[in-house]
């Protein structure tokens, strides 16, 4: 039996806020630093046209700028994710590990191997080494999003 839509639009809001609280460890904490000097925008490593982008030209990224639409959004992807799982969990294996592994390997290469391939690589030049550092950002970003999906649409009723 599939979890109810209020389980699943739980999941998804708990899902959401992981993966702001995710971003801001990865992202802006290990990746800009707090005093925006962190190594994805070290002009000695980092394109020049990334390091525009997140700092120079204007109207700057909402998410540095005017984060709250950025943050509701990232909840309502969350959502998303956890009615996408409510679709496809029943083809897993049962168990959260299982079925959060599963969520996490489909979100990170479906949204975000493509996303850095397509933007930061493609458009932007941004350095190998740096993508490579991004995807485990991201990586961590899925598997918390994923684990977080599962645990509460697993969660069985009393």
């Amino acid at each position: 039996m599939k979890p109810s839509i209020t389980k699943t639009i739980l999941a998804g809001i708990i899902a959401g806020m992981v993966i702001n609280v995710t971003m801001l460890l990865t992202f802006r904490v290990l990746g800009f630093g707090w005093n925006g000097h962190g190594i994805l925008v070290n002009p000695e490593l980092q394109s020049p046209k990334v390091i525009r982008v997140w700092t120079e030209i204007k109207p700057l990224p909402l998410v540095v700028d005017k984060p709250a639409p950025i943050i509701v959004g990232l909840v309502i992807f969350g959502i998303i994710h956890a009615f996408i799982y409510r679709m496809v969990a029943s083809a897993w294996p049962q168990g959260v590990g299982r079925r959060g592994a599963r969520m996490a390997i489909m979100v990170f290469l479906l949204v975000f191997v493509y996303w850095e391939f397509f933007t930061p690589f493609n458009q932007l030049g941004e350095p190998l080494p740096l993508i490579g550092l991004e995807l485990v950002f991201w990586a961590a970003i899925a598997t918390a999003e994923g684990f977080s999906i599962a645990a509460v649409m697993e969660k069985r009723r009393n």
